[in-house]
């Protein structure tokens, strides 16, 4: 894996969107990379930019009035920044996919799946009518849907929220794509279905050798199926690490804050702790660490000094001061 070069590179990557109250800085320099086969888990709450990243990726962010206004997105060696929007509908479905979060709003309610799974077959490959059907029945029964040939023929609502989101997922890997980016795939499913869903990416990868981008909040999922790990917070990675380096040594305060909101199964009777606060206006962001308004080991030196990515163990990076080498690190209460 190591001597893999990237499959995608995204360097400094700045999406703001400029509305008439301001501009959100949704992304705000992001820097991260995958290998072939290789799975990223990035993590946050809402509003941290998790999905306006992949949907920059992919070019997806709606202009206006969003806006890429820095950095590079390198997909095989090609900057997808400067793609147009017809290169980068070649791109999309067939060599990178993406898995949305609502499967019941991602599907078209007003045709059945046959024509959706068709459509997007015969837009990448050059199939016969005939020969995307069979395609369709195929990945349906890849992705574990009993009697495929005749569920073809249903509409999403005659599908359960288990189903919709196999009926994506096969859909995204209709054209074999190099990357997938799951957007939270398991949230509206219940523990078990998200189960299913877990062990069939990881199924589908091993067969396709396939990068996956898991966007998720979960971090039971990220334990599950990530080998590395991107934490944001305000539109910026705050730690990046592989999975295990992650839950063993976790050193970011917002990290801590999201790993003890997890209960514990091996605890008897706990508190689980919040984080306190919310997460920060984009449009105004706190000069100095965008954490510091919620952070329990703030310093003063954190509310004008807006730390870097720095690398505190091998392959493990942290945005904070108290990694940092300081004259003054006088604590004080937010």
């Amino acid at each position: 894996m190591e001597s893999e070069s990237p499959l995608l590179k995204v360097s400094n990557l700045h999406t703001h969107f400029f509305t008439k109250s301001g501009i959100v800085k949704a992304v705000d320099g992001v820097d991260f990379d995958i290998k072939p086969g290789e799975t990223l888990g990035i993590v946050g709450e809402s509003g941290s930019g998790k999905s306006i990243t992949a949907m920059s990726i992919l070019g997806l962010v709606p202009s206006p009035p969003g806006k890429i206004v820095n950095g590079e997105v390198l997909f095989k060696g090609e900057n997808l920044v400067d793609k147009t929007d017809k290169q980068m509908r070649k791109i999309r479905g067939n060599e990178i996919s993406m898995v949305f979060q609502d499967p019941m709003t991602s599907l078209n309610p007003v045709f059945t799946v046959e024509k959706q799974m068709i459509e997007t077959i015969l837009a990448h490959e050059k199939f016969t009518k005939k020969q995307a059907r069979k395609r369709a029945i195929e990945l349906l029964e890849l992705v574990g849907i009993p009697d495929p040939q005749k569920r073809l023929k249903n509409y999403p609502h005659e599908f359960s929220g288990g189903m919709r989101q196999r009926v994506m997922i096969a859909i995204a890997l209709s054209c074999n794509p190099s990357l997938l980016i799951a957007d939270e795939p398991t949230t509206a499913l219940d523990v078990t279905i998200q189960a299913q869903i877990l062990e069939l990416f990881k199924k589908m990868q091993k067969e396709l050798d396939m990068a996956i981008i898991m966007i998720t909040h979960d971090l039971g999922v990220v334990a599950e199926v990530c080998d590395r790990v991107m934490v944001m917070y305000a539109g910026k990675p705050v730690e990046f690490t592989d999975t295990t380096n992650l839950f063993d040594e976790g050193k970011h305060p917002y990290t801590l804050g999201l790993m003890n909101s997890i209960p514990k199964i091996t605890a008897e009777k706990q508190k689980l702790e919040a984080i306190d606060g919310v997460p920060p206006d984009l449009r105004a962001l706190p000069k100095g660490c965008s954490f510091a308004p919620r952070c329990k080991h703030v310093m003063e030196s954190c509310l004008t000094i807006d730390p870097n990515l720095r690398e505190v163990d091998d392959n493990h990076l942290v945005r904070c001061l108290l990694y940092e080498e300081s004259e003054s690190k006088k604590a004080v209460t937010p």
